[in-house]
């Protein structure tokens, strides 16, 4: 049978995935920058082909302006907006947009190129086909994301701006694990220790953590309860309750995602530094995974702080987008470390 690789590592092909996965990083910080700017609903039709060119004539922005004022949020949050003032929230919008067309373009060409000139490990063929189907599927929960915004809603539903935002990272984490898998090839030897489900579980609260978070930004819940380490001077939020059901409570009520936020993120704290301590001290961990440990705890240490003072200054755009970036660098050493642990 034809083997897709001439050797079982490839350097070209693990730089390759490290840009797409910077580009990914990228699409996190301006959605991210949209979303906090409003400016999500602006582009209110999917267009995944023409929609690429923006507008180019008065004609062409008086007729995306007239689509904009047909949904709620324009007549509810921005009515009298001008044009220039629409024309500011579209850009970021078609900005966040085009970036994931050029990512799907990044992603594909190499990798067609790659397979014809079998420079893709075939251990790995299945799993960048998996990433690419879901990069695919990225773009189809964007939509379907942007459209809970455009008929009874002035904003998008907090839900779906959690599954869109949660498969951006999931991406990111499976292109740099990918990566590594490419640059160092094939694991010669696993390490029989505890230390990889330990990373898993790691991993799998960051990424808990960061679901949490998108459901804060998608209920503005950072904008209220801007005190620190109470709410509002309690322990519980007056709010927590008000939700009427359990769903309800989970996704949509400030108060209550707010304080799941901070309630996980004490536990991440937790765990990070003893799992970072623990590893520092290890004698069975090769050196590399020692150090990837201590960081781990460091950045989430880094983080916890960032939260709590974007809390406290109620949210300005540019700590947001820090948090958010340092969220990725959280999950991106978890998941070197989670690699590392499991060889020798």
């Amino acid at each position: 049978m034809t083997s897709f690789l001439r050797s079982d590592r490839s350097k070209p092909v693990a730089i390759w995935l490290l840009v797409v996965a910077a580009m990914v990083l990228g699409m996190v910080i301006v959605g991210g920058a949209t979303r906090l700017t409003d400016s999500g609903l602006s582009i209110t039709q999917w267009k995944p082909v023409t929609g690429a060119i923006p507008p180019l004539s008065d004609a062409d922005w008086q007729r995306e302006f007239a689509l904009y004022k047909q949904i709620p949020q324009y007549s509810q949050l921005n009515a009298g907006m001008s044009l220039g003032a629409f024309k500011s929230i579209y850009w970021w919008e078609w900005s966040h947009r085009l970036l994931g067309r050029l990512l799907g373009v990044v992603f594909f060409v190499p990798f067609v190129v790659f397979a014809i000139r079998r420079d893709l490990p075939r251990r790995l063929f299945l799993r960048l086909g998996g990433i690419f189907v879901l990069g695919g599927l990225q773009g189809a929960v964007g939509w379907w994301m942007v459209s809970s915004g455009l008929a009874q809603r002035v904003s998008v539903a907090p839900e779906r701006l959690m599954v869109h935002l949660g498969l951006a990272f999931a991406l990111l984490g499976l292109l740099l694990w990918t990566a590594l898998d490419a640059w160092a090839g094939a694991a010669r030897q696993t390490l029989p220790s505890p230390w990889g489900r330990r990373a898993s579980w790691l991993i799998g609260l960051i990424y808990l953590q960061i679901l949490l978070g998108a459901l804060v930004a998608g209920n503005d819940a950072g904008l209220v309860y801007n005190d620190w380490p109470f709410m509002n001077g309690a322990l519980v939020p007056d709010d927590y309750g008000s939700g009427g059901s359990l769903w309800a409570t989970l996704a949509h009520v400030q108060g209550a995602v707010q304080l799941h936020h901070r309630l996980v993120a004490y536990l991440l704290t937790i765990v990070a530094v003893a799992i970072g301590a623990a590893a520092w001290r290890s004698d069975y961990l090769a050196r590399e995974s020692r150090m990837l440990g201590a960081a781990v705890a460091v950045a989430v240490l880094l983080q916890v702080l960032l939260g709590i003072g974007t809390l406290m200054m109620h949210a300005p755009l540019g700590m947001s987008i820090v948090h958010q970036l340092v969220a990725a660098l959280v999950l991106s050493l978890a998941v070197a470390f989670g690699w590392r642990v499991r060889r020798v």
